[in-house]
């Protein structure tokens, strides 16, 4: 009888077969990953239809090493009017924020969701090309791109804007800046410096991602304890790595019980900062 059952149900399956990759197929576009890359696509086809090929040329999907990781930008589109960094975003619902703010929000009907602001998000993209370049900084252009069915709720500023304002965003920039030869300079720079499409490089981009954000909720958490108990103090940036740096109080020795700063990266990272006793 079991037998029965398991020819039965195995008949069912095989008959049902087809339903499974629809199914996986539903599960996979939900995911951030499959909208982060349909956006992509979706800026990426809109800049490489609209921008002229003589005028402008686009690089996509480049990671760039850093002193503590790696960082990946969306698309560069580099051209005599400049540079543009472009950071897409593919959401729905309304869009709350300021370019100061560090977090904005998002609402869908009753859900309420912060994110990090992707201008400060996209300035570590323009810094990291700036100095990969050696070309001054104000001919970096940082630009955001919102794809989905999003509504902006309070002004934005220029180069904050939805898939076909981004064309329009960098066809404002007339004047010349760079000449043919500084153009195809930095096109050589930008391929030669970036490193290789593959599966390594985006799974070492993205653990190294976790891991900040890992120590970011790390420190909030310290924060929250410290705003409890009423003694909260900012803590420094490391002045070798970028990393936030933890207070920290020696074991033993002469100076036992003494406060330091000291580096979150540590032991890979040994600097400190002495704390006046």
């Amino acid at each position: 009888m079991l037998n029965g059952v398991v020819e039965g149900l195995m008949r069912i399956a095989f008959q049902l077969w087809y339903l499974f990759p629809i199914l996986l197929f539903g599960i996979i576009i939900k995911t951030p990953w499959f909208k982060g890359k349909a956006g992509e696509f979706l800026v990426n086809f809109l800049l490489s239809k609209r921008l002229d090929k003589n005028k402008y040329c686009l690089i996509k999907n480049v990671t760039l090493p850093t002193e503590n990781g790696t960082t990946q930008i969306d698309h560069i589109v580099v051209s005599q009017f400049g540079v543009f960094v472009i950071e897409t975003k593919n959401m729905k619902g309304w869009i709350f924020g300021s370019a100061k703010q560090k977090q904005w929000t998002q609402k869908i009907f009753k859900y309420t969701g912060k994110f990090q602001n992707p201008l400060h998000q996209n300035y570590k993209h323009t810094q990291t090309l700036a100095a990969c370049l050696e070309i001054p900084s104000e001919f970096i252009y940082s630009v955001v791109v919102f794809v989905g069915d999003s509504t902006f709720k309070t002004d934005m500023p220029d180069n904050v804007t939805y898939a076909r304002g981004c064309v329009k965003y960098i066809k404002s920039k007339c004047n010349i800046v760079f000449s043919d030869s500084q153009v195809n300079g930095i096109i050589v720079e930008i391929e030669a410096g970036r490193l290789s499409r593959n599966f390594k490089t985006n799974f070492q981009h993205n653990k190294h991602v976790k891991q900040i954000v890992a120590s970011k909720q790390s420190i909030d958490k310290t924060r929250v304890v410290n705003t409890i108990k009423g003694n909260e103090t900012k803590a420094p940036v490391c002045n070798k790595c970028g990393s936030i740096m933890v207070l920290r109080e020696v074991k033993k020795g002469h100076n036992l019980g003494n406060k330091f700063w000291g580096c979150r990266a540590f032991p890979k990272c040994r600097s400190m900062i002495k704390i006046e006793q």
